[in-house]
C-alpha cells in the first residue's frame, strides 16, 4: 500500500491566525516515509499545519514542497445534502458509467471506459473500514462514526502516497480505534497523524510536537516521547533554579558594590571637609572613582540584564513543558446520597426504541463508563439522565443537580467571550474570581476576552471545563459525553488528574480506554449493539479494571 518514497518538505514556514498571532514563524521540517504523530496544544496549529500541507492554505512566507500523491481525512467529514459515498470516494462518474451499461443505455465511451473493477474495490474497502454501506448512500444519515469508518475507506481505496488524518478516532468506537490502528500498522507510505488517542499515537514512528511557532521532533512511539519531554521538564528546573540562584548572586554583588561606593564616597566628603591632603589630589581621586563607577554600572547593568534574560528563558521553557493544572472544588456529596434512579426505561426516539426495560440507579460518589458500540443507545441514556429526553415507558427520579459537557459544547454560546460565557453560567461569581478560573485552564489575563466563536475546537472543550469544573460548588453529578475528542494530550492528563480529585458522581461516555483506566471507575455500563439484542451488562470494576 502506497509508496515508500513519499516525502514532506517544510522549509523557513510562516503563517499567523485570524487574530494576526503568529503559529509558524520559522517551521523547517523533513517527513519522509514512516508513521509521524503529530501533537501540540490546543490553538498550536495542527490543522493549519495539515492544511498548508495539503495546499488548502497558501503559506505567508517559507515553502511547503510535497512529494507524492496526498490524501487528507478532515477532522469534519462533509455531509453535504448532495454528497454520497461514492463523491467521497471520487469515483461517481465512474458508478453512473456503469449503472449505464446494465441499464442498455451506454455510449461507445462508457464502454471503453468502464472499469469492472471497481464495484469489488470499493466493497473491500469499505469491509476493511468495517462499514456496510452502497456507493450511491447518500452521508448526511449516515452517523459520525459510519461517515469516519467511510471517508478512511476513501483513503484505502485512493491509496495516496502521503496520508494526512485529523483525528480520525473521534467519532469512532473501541472496534473502530482498534481498525485505524490496524491500518496504519500496514501503512507504507507516509502518514501524518493528528490525534490525542494515545493508544494510536503508540504505534507511531516519531512524534512531531508543535511549539513557540516551530517543532520539535522526537524518536519512537508516544511513551518514548513522554519520557523524553519529562526529562526536558526536569532539566528545565534544575536550569531554573541555577538562573534564580544567579540572579540572586548578581543583585547581591550590586548591592555589595553600591554600599562600598557610599562608603567611599562619605569618606571623600569626611577628606575634603578636613583638609587633610591638597585638592588637586581629591579632585584626581574623584575623577577615576566616578569613572569606576560608570564601568562598574555598565557592567553590574550588563550582568542583570544577562540574569533576568536566562531566568525569562528558563521560564518560558517551563511555560512550554508544563502540564496544565485543573483543580475542581469539592461537591460534599455523601457516600447514602442517591442522585438519580432509572426504573423498567423503555426509550428511543420517534418509532425507534433504543433502550428497553432499562434500570440504572446512582448513589453517593460513583464512577461510571457508559460504554458499547456506535448507536447502541449511550447518549439516550445520558438525555434521559438529565432530564433533556422523557421514557415511553418506566420511571426517572431526578433529586440531584447534574452538570453536562457533552462534545458538541452546546453550553458555551459562540457569540459571547469566555469570560461572558463563564458569568452567564455561574452569576454569583465576580470577574476577578471568573478571570482566576479561566487562568487555571490556561485562558490568562486577555485570552478570557477571546470570542467562543474564534477558538479551536480543542480551546472550545477547555472552555467548557473551565465553565463547569471550575465552579465554586461543582454539581454533585457530572456527565461527560466523550470529553477527550479534542483535548491535547497534556489537557487530557490535566483533566484525568482532575476528575481523580473530584469528589462527586461521574458518569461517563468515552471511547478513550486510556483516559477511563486512569478515572477510578468503580462500574462498567456495557450496552448491547441494537443488532445483537442481548442484554446490558453491568461490570463492577474497583480498580477501574
Amino acid at each position: 500500500m502506497s509508496s515508500p518514497s513519499a516525502c514532506v518538505l517544510l522549509d523557513g514556514l510562516r503563517w499567523s491566525a485570524a487574530d494576526a498571532r503568529p503559529l509558524f514563524s520559522d517551521l523547517t521540517l523533513h517527513l519522509q516515509s514512516g508513521r509521524m504523530g503529530l501533537v501540540g496544544r490546543n490553538g498550536s496549529g495542527k490543522t493549519t499545519l495539515l492544511r498548508l500541507i495539503a495546499g488548502d492554505l497558501p503559506p505567508e512566507g517559507g515553502r511547503v514542497q510535497v512529494s507524492g500523491r496526498l490524501g487528507w481525512m478532515r477532522q469534519e467529514v462533509a455531509s453535504a445534502a448532495h454528497l454520497t459515498v461514492a463523491d467521497l470516494f471520487g469515483v461517481a462518474p465512474a458508478l453512473a458509467r456503469l449503472r449505464r451499461i446494465e441499464r442498455g443505455v451506454a455510449t461507445d465511451t462508457d464502454l471503453a471506459e468502464a472499469d469492472w473493477t471497481l464495484p469489488a474495490r470499493i466493497e473491500a474497502a469499505l469491509q476493511r473500514c468495517g462499514v456496510s454501506v452502497a456507493p450511491e448512500e447518500p452521508l448526511v444519515p449516515l452517523s459520525g462514526g459510519q461517515r469516519t469508518r467511510v471517508a478512511l475507506a476513501a483513503q484505502i481505496f485512493q491509496a495516496p502516497d502521503i496520508l494526512l488524518l485529523d483525528e480520525p478516532t473521534n467519532t469512532l468506537d473501541a472496534e473502530g480505534h482498534a481498525m485505524v490502528r490496524g491500518l496504519l500498522r500496514d501503512w507504507r507510505g507516509l502518514a501524518l497523524v493528528v490525534s490525542h488517542d494515545r493508544a494510536l499515537l503508540e504505534e507511531m514512528d516519531a512524534i512531531v510536537e508543535l511549539r513557540a511557532g516551530g517543532a520539535q521532533r522526537y524518536a519512537g512511539p508516544y511513551s518514548r516521547y513522554r519520557a523524553e519531554r519529562d526529562m526536558e521538564l526536569a532539566a528545565a528546573y534544575q536550569d531554573l533554579h541555577e538562573a534564580e540562584k544567579t540572579r540572586k548572586e548578581t543583585l547581591r554583588r550590586a548591592q555589595d558594590a553600591t554600599e562600598r561606593k557610599a562608603r567611599r564616597d562619605s569618606q571623600g566628603r569626611a577628606a575634603r571637609a578636613s583638609r587633610s591632603q591638597p585638592k588637586v589630589l581629591l579632585d584626581k581621586a574623584k575623577e577615576r572613582a566616578e569613572a569606576s563607577k560608570g564601568a562598574g554600572v555598565r557592567l553590574r547593568e550588563a550582568r542583570r540584564t544577562e540574569a533576568e534574560a536566562a531566568l525569562a528563558d528558563t521560564r518560558e521553557r517551563i511555560e512550554v513543558l508544563e502540564p496544565i493544572q485543573m483543580e475542581i472544588p469539592a461537591t460534599g456529596l455523601r457516600n447514602q446520597t442517591r442522585l438519580v434512579a432509572l426504573q423498567h426505561i423503555t426509550a428511543g426516539y420517534g418509532p425507534h426504541t433504543v433502550l428497553r426495560d432499562f434500570s440504572l440507579e446512582i448513589t453517593g460518589p460513583e464512577r461510571i463508563a457508559v460504554m458499547g458500540p456506535n448507536g447502541c443507545g449511550k447518549t439516550t441514556l445520558l438525555s434521559l439522565i438529565l432530564g433533556h429526553l422523557e421514557p415511553h415507558a418506566g420511571h426517572i427520579t431526578r433529586p440531584a443537580e447534574a452538570a453536562l459537557l457533552d462534545q458538541h459544547l452546546s453550553l458555551l454560546k459562540s457569540d459571547k467571550t469566555l469570560l461572558e460565557n463563564y458569568l452567564r453560567l455561574n452569576p454569583d461569581v465576580g470577574a476577578q474570581d471568573a478571570h482566576a478560573a479561566l487562568a487555571r485552564f490556561r485562558f490568562r489575563a486577555s485570552e478570557a476576552l477571546w470570542q467562543a466563536a474564534a477558538l479551536s475546537s480543542g480551546q472550545r472543550l477547555r472552555a467548557g471545563l473551565a465553565c463547569t469544573l471550575a465552579r465554586p460548588t461543582p454539581p454533585p453529578l457530572l456527565v461527560l459525553d466523550e470529553p477527550t475528542n479534542h483535548l491535547d494530550l497534556e489537557g487530557l492528563e490535566a483533566l484525568e488528574a482532575a476528575l481523580l480529585g473530584y469528589d462527586g458522581a461521574l458518569i461517563v461516555v468515552s471511547h478513550d480506554s486510556a483516559f477511563l483506566d486512569r478515572i477510578a471507575l468503580t462500574r462498567r455500563l456495557v450496552l448491547p449493539s441494537q443488532r445483537s439484542g442481548s442484554g446490558i451488562n453491568s461490570l463492577s470494576s474497583p480498580g477501574g479494571s
